[in-house]
């Protein structure tokens, strides 16, 4: 625990500074285009209407989903820009709203007064209807920032850095007091910024310069408190020379930066740990974006927003490629390997020697009760049965070729964190999962995997795959050549379990990885 709490704690300066920066600037952002759009539609109401029609569409979407929009609508480009720009349009309606019903409230005898004693249409808005509807504005402004810091927490899916890094690693690894942390310090920050601007608030509706100014000054020591130990450390500790991003053709990584990625689950979290491991050793700085969703770490890797991760055969076939037909392992790693190439200068390293499929996978008692061997079984006891699995799989090719071939149509479907799953199936709160095959708990739990004797499944092999700027550094393809061919599905199911049953930290699962790597070579002499 006490291992667990010091990470924790080592990583909260950069997490929370990057949840700072991203809310506060959406915020400041979303103030600037709402403040003066609600004065001007204030006094038209059918632009009123329209602006807030439009601001509530958007408030609509989810949003998680919209910060996924803002991917490809910014062609790709993963990090602080999708994130901000969906947190900004998240912001609008709530400021926007309450400026116009601000002014649109104000008493009208207040403004033939002001009219009376002969103020300008300007005059008017800056010395009396604006200061006496500021209360109201300065409440939507609360609403907003409330709003705002708590979906930040969703924006590492797209690669921006927050305290929702606690929240999803926390849930894959079942690492609670990650979980823990994040909630813990996003509500604090929130409950923080909304106190401060509830008492601008209080000074804007008793006229208190003083308190604003104090307001001020609070609001501004809270973000150097937050900000300031992302950077000090950076620039006292790190030690001379620059750091510089990956250089074509060079022969050495020493004082270059690689950026890993990794998807979501347990089991790429190891392997970026081990990645990371391997190039550090080989002199490179390392960044980390992990919890990337499966499309959104293609995209990266293709322009380059990220240097290497490791993806899996089946889902570039299915997701990138768009290919559904059946074909040995084999030849779908060759022919996808060409394809990346050609289509996106993408290299496909080499197979890291074991495969993680997709298979369903029962509670072994209940598909023995059921006569149940294989997915051919389940066809004419799916009604009233259950299957689960994670947030994609169900609008994957996988799930719905499985579906289809074996009549499954009538099966309830129920997403889930891939955290809950194994225990859901276990426990007999779903009849069935979307199991990763070399995911420890399918033997700790006493599952099933039910064969698939139309081989419907892809292959999934694990392979290592480069940006194309990252393809033409030679030291960096040495420095990951190594794990090619060097895991298979044993060591790897062991790793996994490390961190989901024995509660080890991916970090720590990865060392054991290594070792066990350098120990099989070193038997192999």
């Amino acid at each position: 625990m006490s291992s667990n709490l010091a990470e924790r704690w080592a990583e909260l300066p950069d997490l929370l500074a990057g949840h700072m920066l991203l809310s506060l600037a959406a915020i400041l952002v979303g103030l600037s285009i709402s403040l003066p759009l609600g004065i001007l539609a204030a006094s038209r109401p059918r632009l009123a209407a329209v602006v807030l029609n439009a601001a509530s569409v958007i408030q609509t979407i989810p949003g998680l989903a919209l910060l996924a929009l803002m991917v490809p609508l910014l062609g790709g480009m993963i990090g602080y820009a999708p994130a901000f720009l969906a947190l900004m349009l998240y912001s609008i309606l709530p400021i926007l709203r309450n400026t116009i019903v601000g002014l649109q409230g104000l008493d009208p005898v207040v403004r033939e007064a002001a009219r009376g004693i002969g103020m300008t249409p300007r005059e008017r808005l800056w010395q009396v209807e604006l200061p006496l509807a500021l209360p109201v504005i300065v409440a939507g402004l609360r609403t907003a920032v409330v709003w705002v810091v708590g979906a930040a927490t969703l924006a590492t899916p797209v690669g921006a850095s927050s305290l929702g890094n606690y929240i999803f690693a926390g849930l894959q690894t079942r690492n609670w007091l990650s979980v823990l942390f994040g909630c813990l310090f996003a509500a604090g920050l929130a409950i923080a910024l909304d106190q401060i601007i509830r008492l601008l608030e209080v000074a804007a509706r008793d006229r208190r310069k003083g308190l604003a100014v104090a307001v001020g000054v609070a609001l501004s020591a809270l973000v150097v408190i937050t900000i300031a130990p992302r950077y000090v450390p950076a620039a006292v500790f790190r030690g001379a020379g620059p750091v510089v991003a990956l250089q074509d053709g060079a022969d050495t990584l020493a004082d270059q930066t690689v950026v890993v990625g990794a998807k979501a689950f347990t089991e790429q979290y190891i392997l970026g740990a081990l990645m990371q491991t391997r190039l550090e050793e080989a002199g490179a700085r390392v960044d980390r974006l992990d919890n990337l969703g499966s499309t959104i770490a293609f995209d990266a890797l293709r322009t380059g927003e990220i240097d290497v991760y490791i993806d899996y055969t089946g889902t570039i076939w299915a997701t990138v490629m768009n290919r559904s037909e059946p074909i040995n392992r084999n030849a779908m790693l060759a022919e996808m390997t060409g394809w990346l190439y050609a289509e996106h200068g993408i290299l496909a390293l080499g197979g890291l020697g074991f495969e993680n499929a997709y298979g369903f996978a029962m509670a072994r008692d209940r598909a023995e009760a059921l006569g149940v061997d294989s997915l051919a079984d389940l066809a004419s006891q799916a009604e009233g049965m259950s299957v689960g699995g994670d947030a994609e799989v169900f609008s994957r090719p996988e799930w719905v070729n499985t579906r289809n071939r074996y009549g499954l149509g009538a099966m309830q479907t129920r997403a889930m964190d891939a955290a809950f799953m194994y225990g859901a199936v276990r426990d007999g709160q779903v009849d069935l999962i979307s199991a990763y095959t070399t995911d420890g708990r399918i033997a700790a739990f006493d599952l099933l995997v039910l064969a698939d004797p139309l081989a419907v499944l892809p292959p999934y092999d694990a392979v290592i795959l480069l940006s194309p700027d990252a393809a033409a550094n030679p030291a960096l393809v040495e420095a990951l050549s190594g794990l090619i061919g060097a895991i298979d599905s044993e060591a790897m199911r062991e790793a996994n379990r490390l961190v989901d049953l024995d509660r080890q930290t991916p970090d720590q699962a990865a060392i054991w990885l290594s070792d066990h790597l350098q120990a099989g070579a070193g038997g192999n002499q």
